[in-house]
């Protein structure tokens, strides 16, 4: 048995697959373009590495030079060689990960791997956490994964495809054991390679909304339907190898999605396309219960004549098999599974051909309980047939519904909606400008009324009526695909109590929401606010609480099982104070949103809106979780997955189980410890928050100084980055600013970030933490406070952490090329004087903090990847410079800007890739 050297495997396996997938592409490269071609990569490449490796100017200006003196079209090409380079490490480093683990998990190792699923056990063990408290812990499991549409994924579903079968091939090479098989394989990756440069990068046309839902099927078609359920009966495995005891894992880990549903500023979102997308999602689950049930009809050939199967499955095979023609039953009588299974596979069929069948998913689960009872009377007690409880679970996590779609909209929509609604029932002639208590009234008043304010013979404008048709297709959705089809309404921008108010109106107007004349009450809908600005944050608490007081809101509480959903926005609160305060804020919100809640007798679920990129709440899945305030896990987690995130962590099943699992043994080892704190005393340290207060204080300061008050900050952003080109990268459906406009306040949090992180700045994700560190410690002189909540405090260290990521990521001195767009050479200079100022003392704090040399010497696996990627961005930077400075030249829309515009738009993409982050 053997220990791991992880930075030895790191820097060897990594380093080896990187070169092994370069080599190919240089191949390709040298067919495509010939010697010259390859000579001139080669040449910026290595220059490119120098530079990095001694710091010399000379060599720098003579990259630069290599760079500004290339010609179409080559230029293109070589621009397309950096971005494919990158791209093949992401598929070496995702293959490395799946290496790692796999050498973890060899019998010759006695390590077992942080974060896993046994680690966590482990952990439990360690930690003393008793059988009945693990029970009670899995009870109150519950994660939720919900996948949007936000326009972050750069690469097109065709090229991830391409990467998925050279990832796949990569694998697979690692078990070739003849000559032979590996030089097949060999021969396929470069055919895979060559098929990956010969195709398109770029979008020609911005996706549909339907297109994107088909994106968002891909993951669930290919691997989370396989995954979800392994990771859940890994997990009851692990336990009972560890206690000794079989536990029941609930199904607490389940993905949704926001694509088709969130229409808060995208008008291609409407009722229509949400049922369209309830159809698509219906229609792939049922095919992938027909395989399984095919795969399981071919393995469950048992007999009767063999064994004895239950008298329950007996009588309903004989009993249902009265209605079907002779043609749809299984011919051989005595395979009495193989009969059961075909009637099941029937039922499917009637209902995708809307000819009765199966009426709810649970139905369907009766029948596979009924399976696995009957076996269980002649099959030997502790070997489950695996295949069997695998498909049980994926209809107890998907359904009929295979993701809980939720729906979300702007406050401003629903209020201007009830503004019409109430106008013309004569209730209130201006409700949009009551003062907010008259509007509380006004709502009241009409919850408490059973009569309806819609009639269906009501004639709206085009704007109220597709609010009217989202809630009445919600309805419809409810008794066509079932409750769990759409659970949650989101409101964005919910800054009062009307806010709420009106879509529990709204609810009632589509009969989502009643009160019946003997009390009883109707309620079949979350309805979640979003906190999304600091102010929102601050205001929260005090909003929710005048709500828990409300009779009418309690009693559709009682309803919905006492559960309250709140939803944080992480970008918003960023863009709006930088990325210390808006975590800070956050965490203070959710604990006294959770002791308010817990006041009232409401449990509360948040709801993280986090982006992939360290800006918009990024970072690790196991990370998002440990700085949460532990309080808060017990009650049920949600997060959203944006954009490049899917293609990352849920493209290859290995990695997609690597980090589910991560979050899993993440959780459960944070609740348990929680209840072990909740029944030793232990209370949070008070120090540590009058830090982070004073902290968050001073760097709130210091961005609005910038970002809000500095006349000139919004002229540098547009100019010193490329977010006017962004827009012509079609990514998404929806555009990039609310209402089309201008202005900084309506600028989408996901371009703000993009665009900061393509030219190396990486703003967003630190700027003004430096301060609020510095300030601090020059305030007190308690360097040492920070270091031990370093040390102790999951929260703390996860933000210093990302803000090591986001420092490591940004380069100041490839930024500084970017400041050559800005128009005015003075406002660069300050601005930019500014932003370095802050990066260094950022720096200089973190490393003070966290007790280290360099930044990310708590990772080696992370800092080798950055060190090894750099000199394939820095040129892309390069390039993309000077080609937005010739672009901006040319006003008019002759082919040669066309030209340098598809040349910028390559260049995005590639950076992209090379930074693991768009927006």
């Amino acid at each position: 048995m053997h220990q791991i050297d992880e930075k030895k495997t790191s820097r060897l396996a990594l380093q080896e697959d990187m070169d092994f997938l370069a080599g190919l592409l240089d191949k390709v490269i040298l067919f495509e373009g010939g010697e010259d071609l390859l000579n001139i990569i080669t040449n910026i490449r290595s220059l490119a590495q120098k530079a990095r490796e001694t710091g010399d100017q000379s060599i720098y200006l003579q990259l630069k030079n290599e760079i500004t003196t290339l010609k179409p079209p080559q230029r293109q090409e070589v621009i397309r060689a950096f971005s494919t380079y990158l791209q093949l490490f992401n598929i070496a480093e995702q293959n490395f990960r799946i290496k790692r683990r796999r050498e973890y998990q060899s019998e010759d190792t006695y390590q077992v791997q942080p974060g896993s699923l046994e680690d966590g056990i482990e952990t439990l063990q360690k930690e003393h956490v008793p059988a009945d408290m693990v029970a009670e812990m899995l009870d109150t499991l519950s994660l939720e994964l919900i996948i949007t549409a936000h326009p972050t994924e750069a690469a097109r579903r065709t090229i991830l495809k391409i990467h998925k079968r050279i990832a796949d091939l990569l694998k697979a090479l690692e078990f070739a054991s003849t000559r032979y098989e590996k030089k097949v394989i060999e021969e396929t990756i470069f055919n895979e390679i060559t098929i990956l440069w010969q195709s398109a990068e770029i979008r020609e046309k911005k996706p549909t909304v339907s297109n994107e839902v088909e994106n968002g099927l891909y993951y669930f078609d290919n691997v989370l339907f396989d995954v979800l359920p392994r990771i859940h009966e890994d997990l009851e495995d692990y336990l009972y190898e560890t206690y000794g005891q079989r536990f029941k894992v609930p199904p607490y880990l389940h993905f949704g999605s926001w694509i088709g549903g969130d229409r808060d500023g995208n008008p291609n979102v409407t009722a229509d396309v949400t049922w369209k997308t309830l159809e698509m999602q219906r229609e792939l689950v049922l095919n992938k219960y027909k395989k399984s049930l095919r795969m399981l009809r071919e393995l469950l050939s048992h007999s009767s004549k063999k064994v004895n199967a239950s008298p329950a499955l007996l009588a309903s095979v004989e009993n249902e098999e009265k209605g079907m023609r002779v043609s749809d039953t299984w011919p051989t009588k005595d395979e009495i599974y193989r009969r059961k299974l075909t009637i099941m596979l029937h039922k499917l069929e009637c209902i995708e051909h809307h000819k009765g069948g199966y009426q709810t998913a649970e139905e369907l689960l009766a029948d596979l309980y009924m399976i696995r009872n009957s076996i269980s009377q002649h099959h030997p007690d502790g070997h489950p047939i695996k295949l069997l409880r695998k498909v049980i679970r994926q209809v107890e996590l998907f359904g009929f519904h295979l993701a809980s779609l939720d729906i979300r909209n702007h406050s401003g929509e629903h209020e201007a909606a009830l503004a019409e609604v109430l106008y013309n029932v004569n209730i209130a002639a201006d409700y949009k400008n009551l003062p907010e208590e008259e509007k509380v009234q006004v709502l009241l008043k009409a919850l408490n009324d059973p009569r309806p304010m819609i009639s269906i013979y009501d004639t709206f404008t085009p704007e109220t009526q597709e609010v009217i048709n989202t809630f009445r297709m919600i309805k419809r959705a409810h008794q066509t695909f079932g409750e769990r089809s759409i659970q949650v309404y989101l409101i964005s921008m919910a800054h009062s109590v009307s806010d709420v108010l009106e879509v529990l109106v709204l609810a009632k107007e589509a009969g989502l929401y009643r009160v019946y004349p003997n009390g009883e009450i109707l309620s079949e809908i979350h309805i979640a606010p979003l906190l999304e600005t600091i102010e929102d944050l601050r205001n929260g608490p005090k909003m929710l609480e005048t709500l828990f007081r409300l009779p009418v809101y309690r009693n559709h509480l009682k309803v919905r099982n006492n559960l309250q959903e709140v939803m944080l926005g992480y970008s918003d609160g960023s863009k709006d104070g930088g990325t210390l305060t808006a975590n800070w804020q956050l965490y203070k919100a959710q604990k006294e949103i959770h002791e308010m809640g817990a006041k009232y007798g409401i449990k509360l679920k948040f709801f993280h809106g986090r982006g992939g990129s360290l800006g918009r709440g990024g970072g690790p899945l196991y990370s998002s979780l440990l700085s949460q305030p532990p309080v808060t896990l017990g009650d049920g987690v949600k997060i959203t997955e944006q954009g490049e995130v899917l293609s990352s962590r849920y493209l290859l099943r290995d990695i997609a189980y690597r980090s589910l699992e991560q979050a899993t043994s993440t959780m459960m080892v944070a609740i348990a410890k929680q209840k072990l704190n909740e029944k030793k005393g232990k209370a949070p340290n008070e120090e540590a928050v009058r830090a982070m207060d004073k902290i968050s204080e001073y760097a709130l300061e210091k961005y609005q100084a910038l970002v809000f008050n500095d006349p000139d900050f919004l002229a540098y952003f547009k100019e010193a980055t490329p977010l006017n080109e962004l827009g012509k990268l079609n990514i998404g459906s929806r555009p990039m600013s609310r209402k089309g406009s201008a202005r900084f306040e309506d600028l989408r949090a996901i371009p703000w970030v993009f665009a900061w992180t393509q030219s190396r700045q990486l703003l967003p994700a630190w700027y003004a933490a430096g301060t609020g560190l510095s300030k601090y410690v020059e305030e007190t002189g308690n360097l040492r406070l920070l270091q031990q909540m370093y040390e102790s405090w999951p929260f703390f260290k996860a933000t210093i952490n990302n803000l090591q990521m986001a420092l490591i990521k940004a380069e100041l001195l490839t930024a500084e090329e970017y400041t050559r767009l800005v128009k005015d050479p003075a406002v660069a200079n300050r601005i930019f004087g500014l932003i370095k100022e802050e990066y260094e003392l950022t720096k200089e704090m973190v490393l003070k903090v966290a007790g280290q040399k360099e930044l990310l010497d708590y990772t080696p696996n992370i800092k080798e990847s950055v060190r090894l990627r750099n000199p394939y961005v820095d040129p892309l930077n390069l390039f993309q410079v000077y080609l937005i400075s010739h672009l901006r030249e040319r006003e008019n829309n002759d082919e040669k800007a066309e030209d340098l515009l598809t040349e910028v738009l390559l260049t995005i993409n590639g950076i992209a890739a090379g930074l693991r982050n768009t927006g």
